[in-house]
């Protein structure tokens, strides 16, 4: 299957502050989750996708209060049971974060699952995205 891009945007609200007066990373990591899950879900059914590891997430700058953020998420790696996302943060073009999230496939039994999915990369970014993740540490 082609990779397909997920775009979502957020507004920085007070509530989602640290001490500092900027985006707290707490949320910026729930934000990052949530769109990388939605990247997995387009290719396998949300109920059976699980989290497993947050490879990173590397702040460029502090994002402040107002600002309107744009998360693009792709699903870029397929393993047996397992599905790779890039997200990419932006604030007004400029990239301020970026990373990847391993997500499982499981079964009703909340055991890994093999879920027959192949992504396919159509685009030179696509596919240096592919590269990255198959980089990625598995432990």
């Amino acid at each position: 299957m082609n990779i397909q891009p997920i775009v979502t945007h957020h507004f920085v609200k007070s509530e989602d502050l640290n001490h500092h007066g900027t985006l707290f990373a707490g949320r910026t990591a729930e934000w990052f989750v949530e769109a990388g899950l939605m990247s997995a879900a387009v290719y396998l059914p949300p109920e059976n996708i699980v989290c497993v590891k947050i490879h990173g997430m590397n702040f460029r700058r502090p994002i402040p209060l107002g600002a309107v953020v744009e998360l693009v998420s792709r699903a870029v790696l397929a393993g047996r049971t397992s599905v790779v996302s890039h997200i990419r943060l932006t604030l007004q073009g400029e990239e301020v974060l970026d990373g990847f999230i391993t997500f499982v496939n499981v079964g009703k039994d909340g055991r890994p699952a093999p879920h027959g999915l192949t992504l396919e990369a159509s685009t030179p970014e696509e596919q240096a995205l592919q590269e990255r993740a198959g980089s990625l540490p598995r432990d």
